[in-house]
């Protein structure tokens, strides 16, 4: 089983990661994602796909994606500090907590994925697994895995921006990730994005402008080639660039109508 997480390793060395969301959950469709050559599948557990305390469902999804050699980054329903430990001994190495406002939310949800947190011991316990290969405590396990966790944490809504300071400065945090529809609603009242797309970008400037002062990466989604290297060049390093769902409908969809 490869336990080396490619996406934590390549936002250390300042590099850039390029995915793409699965609106399907479909093993398959994981693997050609990363035979395409992108380095994360978002796979959104708050809004569909399997329950995250189902474990056979995520270790099929995480083997998926090692068959693809690409990761997963997993975002879970709620911060809660039990559910993160069990996808993580579901073997996902990547895991994205929402609904975040303060550091107080997130900080318990962190301190779940590690055994060693912010220079104490952490909260996440030993057990039977496919993280540790089904074989329990091993010296080597418990040491090695607190180097491959990656835990982000969305930023989509007005209490995260006006803490956002305090929630970049939660140990061992890895990355933030911007959620512009959340963040639009939040912002107005319950006003689509279209409404308020300046407060919206106001907000995202300053999430953006804090995390580079802080030096914790931040992603945001950006669905064209032009976009997304407007992106990079304001700092992004990761980058979201579609779905699986989508590219079926753009594709096919393009070819239909022309046919028709």
């Amino acid at each position: 089983m490869r336990t080396e997480n490619a996406l934590r390793h390549a936002l250390e060395r300042g590099e850039t990661v390029f995915g793409a969301s699965t609106e399907t959950y479909s093993p398959t469709a994981i693997e050609v994602l990363g035979d395409v050559g992108l380095d994360y599948v978002w796979v959104d557990l708050e809004h569909g796909g399997p329950s995250p305390y189902d474990s056979t469902a995520i270790e099929e999804l995480t083997r998926a994606a090692e068959v693809g050699d690409i990761e997963l980054l997993v975002r879970l329903p709620k911060p809660e500090p039990a559910l993160v430990r069990k996808v993580v001994d579901a073997g996902v190495r990547t895991v994205l907590l929402p609904r975040i406002e303060s550091a107080e939310d997130l900080r318990p949800a962190v301190e779940a994925a590690y055994f060693a947190y912010d220079g104490d011991v952490g909260d996440r316990g030993v057990g039977v697994g496919r993280s540790g290969e089904w074989a329990g405590y091993v010296d080597s396990f418990v040491g090695g895995e607190d180097s491959e966790i990656l835990v982000g944490t969305m930023i989509e809504n007005q209490a995260a921006v006006d803490n956002v300071e305090g929630i970049l400065d939660v140990p061992q945090l890895g990355f933030a990730f911007v959620g512009p529809a959340d963040l639009s609603i939040s912002l107005s009242g319950g006003e689509p994005l279209a409404k308020n797309a300046e407060t919206v970008e106001s907000a995202i400037d300053r999430t953006l402008a804090a995390c580079l002062d802080a030096g914790v990466p931040i992603g945001r989604i950006r669905n064209d080639v032009a976009s997304a290297r407007a992106a990079v060049d304001a700092g992004y390093q990761i980058v979201r660039i579609g779905g699986d769902s989508g590219a079926i409908r753009a594709v096919l969809g393009e070819r239909l109508d022309g046919l028709r």
